[in-house]
């Protein structure tokens, strides 16, 4: 039984939310975000990455940064380009790209709920990162950026959300990337002691992206505890910001990975070792891209290549099974001893959302060798949390993309 609460937000007035509304602030690196935020003096990236309103070879993580960024904040609920709701509230987002649209629930859920594991996480954390938004939301005293949870489709809160999408939207607007923002307010008690109750039928929500944003904000609410002995747990700092889709609205895209190298084998042995654990099909100058689970495209040189697992490499094992263990454990181990890639140089990833011929593009450059991947599905996510197992990194990604600044939840 999930404990997800309506709350007072702070959000953009709507004539300038589209300006305000960012992407989340991991998707850029340093210099990318400041040309955002030059392109965009209202984004809502000056608050996520403050360190862009210092000189580029100042220290991102200095003390003076989160405190721009609580400045920022407050001075723009001070200019009015934010606005506190004055009551609490769910709100309905629906994010559309390429003709395809998810519809989410924005609320907050309980750290109570992580902790005991209703909310399960599929992915490990770094304490590196972990420290940089723990700071963020411990001076800004707030969440800006929501995280992205999942849970299997209650018809009660289906048919809530349905109604209130009829109505007028609160907010509206295409983003520069395409895709398509619509919020609505629930404000209506009845619409919210509905969804309450459908939360509460709800036995387990997963985290779907937000690994780091979310431990960041339980250990905010863990040391706001410390800090005040006599809580009841109903204190906002007790609950992070979050957009909860139901299952069989999202769609996970291909993580593909491209190599520097062959580990020192030419191409004729490593196609002969490739053999062993694979089925390899010449397919031509054409991109290929995987249709079933156990089976990759590979670019090599100008060619694709059709790679499908033997039998003996599959496994009923939630992570053993998955396509990106049985890549990682039968050829990026074993054939070109590429062992840990969260810190393997020869390695990089590229989402699916840039297309396979970015893979060609990396591979006729700065590395040599590209694979398509066959998505990981929801349902092996689903399976690998409930199992409290963890997926080899890079196993997911998910689009459209969250934005920041929409939803904000102040602590206190």
């Amino acid at each position: 039984m999930a404990n997800i609460k309506p709350f007072n937000s702070v959000r953009p007035r709507a004539d300038v939310a589209s300006k305000v509304a960012a992407l989340p602030y991991d998707v850029y690196n340093r210099e990318e975000a400041l040309e955002e935020v030059l392109k965009e003096p209202l984004s809502f990236l000056k608050v996520d990455r403050a360190e862009t309103q210092f000189a580029k070879d100042s220290n991102p993580y200095d003390a003076k940064v989160y405190e721009k960024a609580r400045d920022i904040l407050q001075s723009m609920i001070k200019d009015g380009l934010l606005i506190k709701e004055g009551q609490n509230c769910y709100y309905v987002y629906e994010l559309t790209m390429d003709g395809r649209s998810q519809t989410g629930l924005v609320g907050c859920a309980a750290i109570e709920d992580y902790l005991k594991n209703t909310i399960k996480k599929h992915e490990k954390t770094r304490e590196e990162k972990e420290i940089d938004r723990i700071k963020h939301v411990d001076v800004c005293n707030a969440q800006t950026g929501p995280i992205f949870l999942a849970y299997r489709s209650q018809k009660l809160i289906n048919e809530v959300v349905d109604r209130l999408k009829k109505e007028t939207p609160l907010y509206d607007f295409v983003a520069s990337d395409g895709v398509r923002h619509a919020v609505w307010k629930m404000d209506n008690p009845s619409d919210i002691e509905a969804i309450s109750r459908g939360f509460e039928r709800v036995e387990s929500i997963y985290i779907a992206d937000g690994h780091h944003r979310t431990a960041s904000a339980v250990k905010v609410g863990l040391k706001r505890r410390e800090e005040n002995p006599g809580y009841t747990g109903e204190e906002e700092f007790n609950f992070f910001l979050s957009v909860l889709f139901p299952h069989d609205q999202l769609m996970i895209l291909d993580y593909n990975r491209v190599v520097k190298d062959l580990n020192g084998l030419n191409n004729e042995e490593f196609l002969s070792e490739l053999a062993k654990a694979f089925v390899v099909e010449e397919m031509g100058r054409e991109p290929y891209k995987p249709v079933e689970k156990a089976t990759f495209g590979m670019y090599l040189d100008g060619v694709w290549y059709k790679l499908t697992a033997k039998d003996e490499l599959r496994s009923d094992d939630p992570v053993e099974g998955l396509d990106v263990a049985i890549l990682q454990n039968h050829l990026l181990t074993s054939i070109l001893n590429i062992k840990d890639i969260r810190t393997d140089k020869r390695i990089d990833f590229v989402g699916g959302i840039r297309g396979l011929k970015e893979l060609e593009k990396r591979a006729n450059s700065d590395m040599r060798l590209a694979f398509a991947m066959y998505p990981t599905t929801i349902n092996e996510l689903f399976e690998v949390s409930d199992a409290d197992k963890l997926m080899p990194p890079k196993s997911t990604w998910f689009e459209p993309k969250l934005r920041s600044g929409l939803f904000i939840h102040e602590l206190q």
